[in-house]
């Protein structure tokens, strides 16, 4: 009798440790962004749900992730099992079939309520490539109660003109506020987002129908000259080291009375438990100067799966969870309605709980219904993206241009000298592509 119980704990032990020994472990690269780093303190909701998959996370600053990512994805490293890309390089990576279609994400995952602009920009041929994290845009974020002691009150549409006239009242060197905080840190993805925005609204524009530089021309001198002097005039020190992170931290820690950066920074400055200035906080769309076009980007941090990994089951199942409603309802349950990751599903800003809890909600969806990378500048050109250039050269030329630009906001080079070696710098690398 005591034969069956021993055979039983045997049988046990043999499937522990065979369970044990079939673990997948999945390996994911991703951005040191606020919601990334929430979602990892979350995962347990998805290993205990699915025992058999272990994560292992490297969690990268933005520019050394992209770097890395590109590294390893272009060689077939398969170091990664997910990737954390953009929309910049979904189209790019499929057409060198990098990347795992996501045709099986689950019966109840809802691709259809995903918002079209996000959907469609990490997309090809209607199939989804990359699943949607967050999606954002650009606007203004300022200090309501700074813009009321300035006298100002802020359009829910302003001109770069207003904003400037702002950032020149607001602000005050002797109690260490500065009226305006922008990105300077070098970076395709960092001060080359914001000025590449900026610039459509300014009529400027990377390239000509052509393929030739177009830094040369009154638009761009326009575009640098207005940054580089507001910044000078109204930007905190060393703001040519700058970027997402950075900026973020100083508002929150009251030292800004307006931030023009991603819609998705919007729950962290309103978050009290974060940002000393949470109940103070007003919203615009980014700014125009009257040619039709405004300053504001279109992005997605999205989930992805390089064509090497060998675990692509796993990756999927992760993949739908992440970027699932059940996520969203997660992070609701454990942080509250305002925190959850913004910009992706068309069922999140009709919900009455999250227009309830999040003020930014309707300025966040017509900034990402307002952007048009088709047809992103006021001059016709051969490209599309709104804050880059869907062109595989753009990741070298926008750090190689964002250096130079941002040697000139720290005042190591003129803002003509900047000008004339980015138009030299691209016109070269264009040429090298064959573009030219």
């Amino acid at each position: 009798m005591k034969f069956v119980p021993v055979f039983a704990g045997a049988l046990l032990l043999g499937a522990t440790l065979a369970s044990s020994a079939s673990a997948v472990t999945l390996t994911i690269a991703t951005v040191n962004n606020g919601d990334m780093i929430r979602m990892q303190k979350l995962t347990d909701d998805f290993t205990k749900a699915n025992p058999d998959i272990q994560l292992q996370w490297v969690t990268l600053e933005e520019n050394v992730l992209r770097q890395k990512v590109t590294t390893d994805i272009s060689t077939k490293g398969g170091q990664y099992d997910i990737i954390t890309i953009g929309t910049y390089e979904v189209p790019i990576w499929q057409k060198q079939n990098w990347l795992v279609p996501l045709d099986n994400l689950g019966a109840d995952y809802d691709v259809n309520d995903l918002l079209p602009p996000i959907r469609s920009g990490l997309s090809v041929d209607g199939k989804l490539y990359a699943a949607p994290f967050y999606g954002e845009s650009s606007m203004v974020m300022y200090r309501k109660d700074l813009m009321d002691k300035a006298g100002l009150k802020m359009p829910d549409a302003p001109t770069w003109d207003f904003i400037r006239q702002a950032a020149d009242k607001m602000t005050d060197r002797a109690n260490g506020i500065n009226g305006i905080c922008l990105r300077g840190k070098a970076g395709w993805g960092e001060n080359m987002a914001f000025l590449t925005a900026m610039s459509n609204s300014f009529g400027a524009r990377w390239f000509d129908e052509k393929w030739n530089a177009q830094f040369d021309q009154p638009e761009w001198k326009d575009t640098l000259q207005f940054y580089v002097d507001m910044m000078k005039a109204d930007g905190p020190d060393g703001a040519s080291n700058n970027g997402f992170n950075e900026n973020l931290a100083l508002f929150q820690q009251g030292k800004c009375g307006m931030w023009i950066d991603a819609t998705v920074a919007a729950s962290f400055v309103t978050d009290p438990k974060a940002s000393t200035v949470a109940d103070k906080v007003g919203f615009a769309l980014a700014p125009d100067k009257g040619l039709g076009k405004r300053g504001n980007w279109l992005w997605s941090w999205a989930l992805a799966i390089p064509a090497s990994s060998q675990k692509v089951d796993a990756a999927e199942k992760f993949i739908a969870w992440a970027t699932g409603k059940h996520y969203l309802d997660l992070v609701a349950s454990k942080e509250g309605w305002a925190n959850v990751p913004p910009g992706t599903r068309t069922s999140l800003y009709s919900n009455p709980d999250y227009q309830k809890a999040a003020p930014f909600a309707k300025m966040t969806l017509d900034s990402i219904n307002s952007a048009d990378p088709q047809h992103p500048t006021v001059k016709p050109v051969p490209y599309v993206g709104v804050q880059f250039v869907a062109i595989p050269e753009f990741e070298g030329l926008g750090t190689d241009v964002g250096q130079i630009f941002s040697a000139a906001v720290a005042g190591q080079i003129s803002v003509d000298d900047a000008l004339k070696q980015a138009q030299d710098t691209t016109t070269r690398e264009m040429q090298k592509a064959g573009y030219l």
